[in-house]
C-alpha cells in the first residue's frame, strides 16, 4: 500500500475529508522523526512503538570490491509491534 491508497484506505474508514486525512499522513513522519531525534520512544497503545537505538561504529565489507569500510555511528529504528495489531494480523 502506497501513501495515496493510505489516505484513501484512512478516507473511508473514518469518515473525514479527504484533505485533512492527506495532512495527517504527510505531517506523521516528521513528528516521528522529531521525536525520536530527540531520543523519545514514539508509543501508539495496540498498534506499536518506535524505540531509537544507536549503531555503533563497526567495520563491514564492500561486497563488489572486498574493501573495508568503516560505518560511521547513527541513530536507526525498531518497531516493536502491539498486541492489537499482531491479533488483528493473526486472526
Amino acid at each position: 500500500m502506497n501513501r495515496g491508497e493510505l489516505v484513501q484506505s484512512l478516507v473511508e474508514e473514518t469518515g473525514l475529508p479527504k484533505n485533512v486525512v492527506r495532512t495527517v499522513v504527510n505531517a506523521l513522519p516528521t513528528v516521528v522523526a522529531k521525536g525520536i531525534r530527540e531520543g523519545e520512544s514514539i508509543s501508539m497503545k495496540g498498534f506499536g512503538s518506535f524505540v531509537p537505538w544507536q549503531q555503533s561504529e563497526r567495520l563491514a565489507r564492500n561486497p563488489k570490491t572486498g574493501e573495508e569500510v568503516m560505518i560511521t555511528p547513527r541513530v536507526s529504528v525498531k518497531f516493536k509491534a502491539g498486541s492489537d495489531l499482531l491479533k488483528e494480523l493473526n486472526e
